[in-house]
C-alpha cells in the first residue's frame, strides 16, 4: 500500500505507555502520604537488596529506603510497603544482573539470522546479536503489560520514525522501530521497572534507543520470546 496508507495505519495500531496503576498490595493497610509503620511480607528480601539491617521489621529508616525506590522506578502506592509488586521489581532487576554479558546463553535467540534484535520477555531484556556474536546489551526493556502483551515470535522492522508521537495516548514516541503492527522499540521518559508496563511496545532508555536506531535498519530480523511476569 501507499506511503500515506501505511503511515496511517501504523498510527491506528500504535502502542503506548499506560500511566501507571495504583496496585493493590494484598494485606497492606490504607495509609496516608506518610511512611507506613507496617510490616511487609517481603520485609527480609526487600531489606537485604536495599542493604538495610534484615531484621523483618520496619523501621522509619526502612520506610524511607523503600518509599524512595518506589518513587524511583514509578510503585504506586509509594508509602514504604515490602510488598508483592515492590520485591517483584527487585528480584527482576537481581535476576537481570545475574544474565551478565551471556544473555543468549539458552539459545532461545535464533543465530543463523545474521544480525538480530532479541527480546527476553521473561526477563525484560532485549539485545542485538550478529549470529553468536553480542553486538549491544543486554538492556533491560518495558514490554506490554497484562492483557497488551507483547507479541512473541519473528519479526522484521518495518518502518522507522525517529520523531514518533502515538496520536492515540498523545505521547511522545523517539526513535520508533516498529516490527509488529503497532509495536515497535522507542524511549520512554520512565524507570523500565515502572509497572505495570506498556500496550505492547518495548520501552527503552534514550541512550538504548538511540544505540539500537544506529544498528538496525528496516529489514531486519527481530525476535520476541517468553512471558513478562504477571502476564
Amino acid at each position: 500500500m501507499g506511503d500515506t496508507s501505511r503511515r496511517g495505519a501504523v498510527v491506528l495500531g500504535v502502542t503506548a505507555l499506560m500511566a501507571p496503576l495504583t496496585l493493590a498490595l494484598g494485606a497492606a493497610p490504607a495509609q496516608a502520604a506518610s511512611c507506613t509503620t507496617q510490616t511487609g511480607p517481603y520485609q527480609k528480601k526487600v531489606e537485604k537488596f536495599l542493604g538495610r539491617p534484615v531484621d523483618g521489621k520496619q523501621s522509619a529508616a526502612d520506610c524511607k529506603a523503600i518509599s524512595a525506590f518506589q518513587t524511583k522506578h514509578g510503585i504506586q502506592p509509594n508509602y514504604g510497603y515490602a510488598g508483592p509488586v515492590t520485591w517483584g521489581v527487585m528480584d527482576l532487576m537481581q535476576k537481570q544482573k545475574a544474565v551478565g554479558k551471556k544473555p543468549n546463553k539458552s539459545g532461545k535467540c535464533p543465530t543463523n539470522k545474521g544480525r538480530i534484535a532479541c527480546v527476553n520477555l521473561t526477563l525484560q531484556l532485549s539485545w542485538i546479536q550478529d549470529g553468536k556474536d553480542l553486538v549491544y546489551g543486554p538492556v533491560p526493556v518495558r514490554t506490554g503489560r497484562d492483557g497488551y502483551e507483547t507479541r512473541t515470535g519473528l519479526k522484521k522492522i518495518y518502518w522507522r520514525h525517529i520523531d514518533h508521537h502515538s496520536t492515540i495516548y498523545d505521547v511522545p514516541m523517539p526513535y520508533s522501530q516498529f516490527f509488529d503492527g503497532g509495536q515497535a522499540f522507542h524511549s520512554v521518559g520512565v524507570s523500565m521497572w515502572n509497572p505495570p508496563g506498556s500496550h505492547g511496545c518495548v520501552n527503552m532508555t534514550k541512550t538504548a534507543a538511540k544505540k539500537y536506531w544506529s544498528l538496525l535498519k528496516t529489514g531486519d530480523d527481530v525476535y520476541v520470546y517468553g512471558r513478562k511476569p504477571g502476564t
